[in-house]
């Protein structure tokens, strides 16, 4: 299973972006799948996740402004960022919570190679 992270860049403060992240391989269904972000010097930390019914949840920091999807069909998982400030920046990193056999019920967690966005005031 691979994860593939695209759409960072850089972006004037105030301005958006639209990350998204498809996932391939073998798979046979995705739970959980999220971005995270991490900035130089700092912890990785969650941006916003959703689960496989499409419950979502957001870092205090980016509610309001961060929002993010899936598509099951084509198992991609998008964060529309929004009203970016220069404390955004970092890369960001998609995951998700892979099932890659029907046989198996167990998952596994697969993560994106990263993202970088870029913000200047």
């Amino acid at each position: 299973v691979q994860l593939q992270a695209s759409g960072g860049g850089l972006v004037q403060a105030g301005g958006s972006l639209r990350l998204s992240c498809a996932a391939s391989g073998q798979i046979f269904s995705i739970n959980d799948m999220g971005w995270y972000r991490q900035a130089p010097g700092k912890q990785r930390e969650l941006v916003a996740g959703i689960t496989g019914g499409g419950s979502t949840k957001a870092a205090d920091s980016v509610k309001g402004r961060f929002t993010i999807s899936r598509d099951d069909a084509e198992n991609t998982v998008v964060l529309e960022i929004h009203s970016l400030k220069p404390e955004d920046a970092a890369v960001y990193y998609c995951r998700a919570d892979v099932r890659t056999s029907f046989i198996k019920p167990d998952s596994q967690v697969y993560w994106g190679q990263g993202t970088q966005v870029t913000v200047s005031s």
